[in-house]
């Protein structure tokens, strides 16, 4: 695997893209890591979706919450504010991006607005919920302030015995809106090979040294039940594939599925391969003579070659 390893970073190299760090793990052998930078922990960017995602996962098989219940119960003091059909928007709605709002709101944008989560609600929808896909940051904000309502904990907190501590990942910070609660769909800082353990987890369908951290259920969930991304013509957003899972990108017929993270936060579950890769970085864009993302160069000469 290291050889691999090593002609991810030449290739990455030669298209300007600077790697922090490259985890590969597969099943039955040893993980192989390279560094090439300090081992520090990074913010995930958007990865911290992911974990999102299964924290309300694992609040739901606890009995605290459903995904299909609607969000505003959680927010019984916004009723009265929010805007005709946001009260049919529901949890899985915001983690699949498919609420149907023009909110747009991203953990790196100004706060112009006294609670994010009464702006949200009070703006009229755009589209039907379920119906419209959009990337955007305010749906697991809003979901993991729900998870708050329902457990009384952060999603930080409420991760830390569940998952953090079971997985050495000890004291992560994740930064938090001016209210105080984490911003939950990005801003989580880990290292590479915290992350890495967080997708072995995912691989090995929740269990960890005998214990069940995230239902096996959830962990088969977050990559099967899924909403298109290409239904309409016109979405001039992110998408880095055909489909979205709870959290994670995912293709039509694949089982291998991606948490992604701006300028080069990665990791891929293949399961068919019993592999996870995990790469950190900071890639601005392709500038090498025959421009190719990041993740293409990962399926080229890792994923595709395990």
């Amino acid at each position: 695997m290291r050889e691999l390893i090593d002609a991810l970073v030449r290739s990455a190299e030669r298209e300007g893209m600077e790697l922090y760090g490259v985890h590969v793990y597969r099943r039955g052998a040893e993980p192989v890591e390279r560094r090439l930078r300090s081992d520090d922990r990074i913010d995930l960017r958007s990865v911290s979706k992911t974990f999102t995602s299964v924290a309300l996962g694992i609040a739901e098989a606890e009995g605290r919450l459903a995904l299909d219940d609607p969000a505003l119960e959680y927010y019984p003091e916004l009723a009265g504010s929010a805007a005709p059909g946001l009260d049919q928007v529901t949890l899985r709605h915001l983690l699949t991006m498919t609420s149907g709002s023009p909110h747009s709101w991203s953990a790196y944008e100004p706060v112009l607005v006294a609670d994010l989560a009464a702006d949200f609600f009070a703006t009229p929808l755009a589209h039907e919920p379920g119906t419209h896909f959009s990337y955007t940051g305010i749906g697991p904000y809003i979901a993991a302030r729900a998870l708050r309502a329902a457990t009384g904990a952060n999603v930080r907190d409420y991760l830390v015995s569940r998952l953090f501590t079971p997985l050495a990942i000890h004291n992560p910070q994740w930064h938090t809106c001016p209210l105080g609660h984490p911003v939950a769909e990005s801003a989580l800082h880990l290292t590479t090979s915290e992350l890495a353990r967080f997708g072995r987890l995912l691989l090995d369908e929740g269990r960890h040294e005998g214990r069940q951290l995230i239902p096996a259920e959830y962990c088969a969930r977050i990559a099967t039940e899924t909403v298109p991304t290409v239904e309409d013509p016109t979405y001039q957003g992110f998408r880095l594939s055909d489909s979205y899972g709870l959290g994670v990108w995912c293709t039509p017929g694949e089982k291998t599925y991606k948490m992604a993270g701006r300028y080069g936060q990665l990791c891929i579950i293949a399961p068919d391969k019993e592999a996870v890769v995990t790469v950190t970085g900071h890639v601005e864009g392709n500038t090498g003579p025959h421009p190719v993302s990041i993740t293409t160069l990962i399926d080229q000469e890792i994923v595709d070659r395990l």
